[in-house]
């Protein structure tokens, strides 16, 4: 049986957003659908999850659909079940969340701990219901946006849609001299012209899907600006997560920060294997 769509729910207003995207992208990419409500035994559990399972069975009566209630840490729930998940979705705020924070903390510690690529739901309709027919990727130098590329592009490919490649650099930071302990790879990456690193990146995906018609932005200047304005125009903005060496969880780094809590769509972040 295919691994399932996982999608958190605590009858926020953003998380039923989650439900209708993950709803869709279960039929996209023809997995189960799974809804996990985590919680430390509100009487009304059963309501949120009925709630949300109703609107996902609506918007995808097609799709193999359970659910189930854990009453435990969210985020801990979340993450447990993220080891043997197609994907985690989630919303940009919960219940919990105060009104004015971007981003919601259990999004956030997720999105740092999960094994599996994590989707947080945000944006206008618009972005979330695929008016633009393009996914944005941001691809760093080096070997750290090899999954994240695998993602974008087996997304396109389902949504048959464009594909955006958009790489940022800095000439002043490529003067500097490499890290010592860096990979060959890495060091020379460090030294190939920026356009040839989008090319290198993208020459093995791009013949194994054809139909992703994929294009490349080199930009000069901040990766953060790149991406935010890169994604004004996007159903779907990818970027990449590096493992940290001995400690658990991803390194975000402030980049990946900034797209969580400022991105104008849905964004994927996709550890790197």
């Amino acid at each position: 049986m295919a691994v399932p769509l996982v999608v958190g729910v605590d009858g926020s207003e953003a998380s039923l957003e989650a439900v209708d995207w993950a709803a869709d992208a279960a039929v996209r990419h023809g997995v189960p659908l799974h809804l996990l409500h985590a919680t430390a035994g509100e009487p009304e559990a059963s309501d949120v999850i009925g709630a949300a399972s109703e609107r996902a069975g609506a918007r995808a009566p097609t799709v193999g659909l359970s659910s189930e209630v854990l009453h435990e840490d969210a985020a801990s729930a979340l993450v447990d079940r993220g080891r043997d998940a197609f994907a985690l979705v989630l919303g940009a705020r919960g219940l919990g969340d105060l009104a004015d924070m971007l981003l919601g903390a259990v999004s956030l510690a997720v999105a740092a701990r999960a094994d599996c690529p994590v989707v947080v739901v945000r944006g206008t309709a618009e972005h979330r219901n695929g008016r633009f027919g393009n996914i944005v990727v941001g691809v760093e130098e080096g070997e750290g946006s090899g999954t994240a590329l695998q993602f974008a592009f087996r997304e396109a490919h389902v949504r048959s849609c464009r594909l955006t490649a958009v790489h940022a650099w800095n000439p002043s930071s490529r003067a500097l001299t490499p890290r010592p302990g860096r990979s060959w790879y890495a060091l020379e990456a460090h030294r190939r012209p920026p356009s040839q690193v989008l090319d290198d990146a993208l020459r093995g995906l791009a013949e194994r899907y054809r139909d992703a018609r994929p294009s490349s932005t080199v930009i000069e200047g901040p990766a953060r600006r790149a991406l935010l304005d890169a994604a004004a125009e996007a159903d779907l903005l990818v970027v990449g997560a590096r493992r940290r060496h001995g400690h658990p969880g991803l390194q975000l780094g402030l980049i990946n920060h900034a797209l969580l809590h400022h991105a104008p769509c849905p964004v994927a972040v996709v550890p790197q294997t």
